[in-house]
């Protein structure tokens, strides 16, 4: 269940930006913010979150 939603909204994040035709740094920001929430909500540890939004 908890996946499942995880799942749901690191697609709803990737679509918003695939949506706008253009990928901008603003664009980019906007998702990488939906990932960190969507991940920190389904108790990812900070450390993990940070350390791969960094690789990215």
């Amino acid at each position: 269940m908890a996946f499942d939603s995880l799942s749901d909204r690191l697609n709803k994040a990737l679509r918003n930006v695939a949506g706008k035709g253009t990928l901008t740094d603003n664009n980019m920001e906007d998702m990488l913010k939906e990932v960190r929430l969507a991940l920190l909500e389904a108790d990812v540890n900070y450390r993990i979150v940070k350390e791969f939004l960094d690789e990215i």
